[in-house]
C-alpha cells in the first residue's frame, strides 16, 4: 500500500451516518429581559384583548426588571401598540401576501422589530438580531429568514420615506393624510376632526398630543393633604387647572411606590377627570344638598374624590357599580370616606329618589384617553359607539328619576365623539325638560373652551384627557 493511500480518511461505512460535531449549531441567543417583556405583552394584547397599560407592570414586578431594561420594555410595549396601524402598512408594503396570513406571533416579532427600525435610535442590527431570535424562540426556526428578510426591507428607508410612499395626499384626503401620519385609525381621526371642527392645524395638534405619552398626575385627597404638599413630597408640580392636581416629571417610576399613594393621601388620576367632578360639586343648589350619587362609579376615581369633598360639606355619597370585582375597587378607593358602595345596575338600581347632585359618569368608547391605553385605538370599531350611546341615554334617564327638582346633574365621558356628547345630551334634556348650564362656569381659569354650554377639554390644549362635562339642572 502507497504512503499517499495510507493519509487518507477512512469513509464511514455505508448505511450509517457521519459523527456529528459536538456542541450546538449555534450559540444561544442572549438573555434580552426588555425585549421579551415587550414582545409578551404584545402577546397578550392579541391573544386575549389584555390592555398594555396593566399587563406591563405586572410583568416588570415579576421579573424583577428595572432600571434601563424596564424603561426600554415600557417606551417598545407602548410605542409599538400606539403606532400599530403605521407599523402594519409598512411591514405590508414588505410582504407578499395579506397581514391577515402572517401567522400572529411573527406579526407581532415583525411590529416591535419595526418600531425599532422606525421610531427608536436602537441600531439596526441589534433590533433585527434581536427579534429573529424571539421569533425562532417562540414560532420556530423556519419564520427566522421571514422575519429578517422582512425587517432588513422595512430598514431600507426611515419612518419619513415610509409616510412619503404610503400616507394619502392632504389636499384630497386630509383626514387620512393625518391619520396614517399620526397612527389613528382613520374614523378616529374624523371623530376627532367633527368634534373640533377642523381637518388642519388643530386636528393636527390633537392627533399628534393623543399619540405622545401623557404623564401621570396625582390628586391629592382634599382635606388630608394640599397640593402644594404633595408635590413637594412627590417631586413634581401643582396641576395648572385643579386645586388637588400634581402633575409628576418623566421618569418618576411607579406612582403607587410613593408613600402618599400608598397611605391613601393621594391616587393616580388625569386633571380632566378631577375637574369634571368637582365642576358637579361647584353647581350652587337652593335647598338640601347632602345626598350625592355617583351612579357609574367603578373604579372607584371619582367616588373617592367626591367621597372626600362631601365629607368636608357634611353631604353623603351613594356609589353604584354593577360588577362586582368593579365594586370592590371603589369600596378599597373610598375607604374611610363617606361614601356607600351599591352593587347595582345603574339602569335600574332600587334608590330612592331625591338626590341633590348626581355625576353620571357613563361607560363611553373611551377615544379621550388613547394616549393612555394605546392598544385601544386598534380595538375600538365605530359599531361600538351606537350600542354606547344606548346606554349612556338610558343611563342618563334613570339619573333624572332620581334627582330631586332644582337638583343639579353632571354627565361625563371620555371622549370627543358627537354622538356621546352633545347627541347624548341634548336628547336625554329634551325628555326630561332639564335645562342645561353652561359648564365652563364650573371650570375657572381653563382656557380655551369653546362656545359652551359644554366643556370639551383637549390633550393638546390642556394637556388632559379628551373628557367632555354637562351640567344639567332638573327643572321644578
Amino acid at each position: 500500500m502507497s504512503p499517499e493511500r495510507e493519509r487518507r480518511p477512512s469513509r464511514p461505512q455505508r448505511g450509517r451516518p457521519a459523527p456529528r460535531k459536538q456542541g450546538p449549531r449555534r450559540p444561544p441567543a442572549p438573555e434580552d429581559p426588555a425585549r421579551r417583556v415587550a414582545l409578551d405583552v404584545l402577546h397578550a394584547v392579541r391573544e386575549r384583548d389584555a390592555y398594555a397599560n396593566l399587563v406591563l407592570p405586572d410583568l416588570l414586578r415579576q421579573r424583577r426588571i428595572s432600571g434601563r431594561d424596564a424603561a426600554l420594555a415600557t417606551e417598545l410595549t407602548y410605542g409599538a401598540s400606539r403606532a400599530q396601524g403605521l407599523l402594519d402598512a409598512v411591514i405590508e408594503a414588505c410582504i407578499d401576501r395579506p397581514l391577515s396570513k402572517v401567522d400572529g406571533t411573527v406579526l407581532d416579532c415583525l411590529r416591535l422589530g419595526a418600531y425599532q427600525l422606525l421610531r427608536t435610535r436602537v441600531p439596526e442590527h441589534a433590533a433585527v438580531d434581536a427579534m429573529v431570535n424571539l421569533a425562532r424562540a417562540d414560532a420556530g426556526s423556519h419564520v427566522a429568514g421571514f422575519v429578517n428578510a422582512v425587517l432588513r426591507k422595512v430598514s431600507e428607508k426611515d419612518e419619513a420615506a415610509w409616510l412619503e410612499e404610503l400616507t394619502p395626499d392632504r389636499d384630497s384626503d386630509p383626514i387620512g393624510h393625518l391619520a396614517m401620519r399620526t397612527a389613528h385609525p382613520r374614523w378616529i381621526a374624523r371623530a376627532f376632526a367633527e368634534a373640533l371642527g377642523d381637518k388642519g392645524t388643530e386636528l393636527q395638534a390633537a392627533l399628534e398630543a393623543d399619540d405622545a405619552r401623557p404623564e401621570v398626575h396625582l390628586v391629592a385627597r382634599p382635606g388630608e393633604i394640599s397640593a402644594d404638599e404633595l408635590a413637594a413630597i412627590t417631586g413634581g408640580d401643582v396641576a395648572p387647572y385643579s386645586p388637588y392636581g400634581v402633575h409628576l416629571p418623566a421618569g418618576a417610576g411607579d406612582p403607587g411606590d410613593s408613600e402618599p399613594v400608598k397611605e391613601k393621601l393621594a391616587a393616580v388620576q388625569d386633571e380632566g377627570s378631577q375637574l369634571c367632578a368637582v365642576a358637579l360639586t361647584r353647581v350652587p343648589l337652593e335647598g338640601s344638598d347632602e345626598r350625592w350619587l355617583d351612579l357609574c362609579a367603578g373604579p372607584g376615581g371619582k367616588a373617592a374624590l367626591l367621597g372626600a369633598l362631601a365629607g368636608l360639606s357634611g353631604a353623603r355619597v351613594d356609589a353604584v357599580e354593577q360588577a362586582p370585582h368593579r365594586a370592590r375597587l371603589v369600596e378599597k378607593a373610598t375607604e374611610g370616606l363617606p361614601v356607600t358602595v351599591r352593587v347595582a345596575d345603574g339602569r335600574d338600581p332600587g334608590l330612592e329618589p331625591g338626590y341633590d347632585r348626581i355625576l353620571v359618569d357613563a361607560p363611553c368608547s373611551g377615544l379621550g384617553a388613547l394616549r393612555r391605553r394605546p392598544e385601544a385605538r386598534w380595538r375600538r370599531k365605530p359599531s361600538d359607539v351606537s350600542d354606547l350611546t344606548k346606554l349612556q341615554s338610558q343611563l342618563l334617564a334613570s339619573a333624572f328619576e332620581l334627582l330631586r327638582p332644582g337638583g343639579v346633574l353632571a354627565y361625563v365621558v371620555c371622549s370627543p365623539h358627537l354622538a356621546e356628547t352633545e347627541g347624548v345630551v341634548g336628547d336625554a334634556a329634551r325628555r326630561a325638560k332639564a335645562e342645561i348650564l353652561d359648564a365652563r362656569e364650573y371650570f375657572p381659569g381653563v382656557p380655551q373652551l369653546g362656545d359652551g354650554p359644554y366643556v370639551q377639554l383637549w390633550p393638546h390644549r390642556h394637556g388632559t384627557d379628551a373628557m367632555f362635562c354637562a351640567v344639567l339642572r332638573r327643572l321644578e
